[in-house]
């Protein structure tokens, strides 16, 4: 038997504001994974003009999408921990949208839609009622 306890969830029901950050997290991990298959589809399968690049590319991105995917149970499970991964994918995927609306390509509803959902997850993500129910208290606040 293991002695490693998990911390308990904070009490209390979830807020949808939290269920709907958990939504879209998810959702931007099952993208990085569609991608992630397809570019590593590709590198196997396909012809591509570095087949090592496009394996790591695929791979790579099989990976980075476990973060988002990890952080949408630990929001949906009201995990404190979960906050910070979440925040910093939103983040990351800011640079990215700004680089699709810079290509003159159909990649710029892309980069609207990763824009879109990347703030408004950071909106959801720091609201008070979803730090108040993961148990992140405000700087300064001293109570117990």
């Amino acid at each position: 038997m293991s002695t490693e306890q998990t911390p308990a969830p904070v009490s209390g029901p979830r807020p949808a504001r939290l269920t709907a950050a958990a939504a879209l997290s998810a959702l931007e991990g099952v993208a990085l994974g569609v991608i992630g298959i397809y570019v590593l589809w590709r590198g196997l399968f396909g012809q591509p003009d570095d087949r090592q690049q496009a394996v790591t590319g695929g791979v790579t991105l099989l990976v980075l999408a476990a973060i988002p995917l990890i952080a949408s149970r630990g929001l949906l499970l009201l995990r404190r921990w979960s906050r910070g991964p979440a925040m910093i994918t939103q983040i990351l995927a800011l640079p990215v949208a700004w680089t699709l609306l810079q290509a003159e390509s159909v990649m710029i509803p892309g980069g609207i839609a990763l824009a879109a959902v990347a703030v408004a997850s950071l909106v959801l993500l720091i609201n008070r009622v979803a730090t108040e129910a993961l148990g992140i208290r405000p700087p300064g606040d001293t109570t117990a």
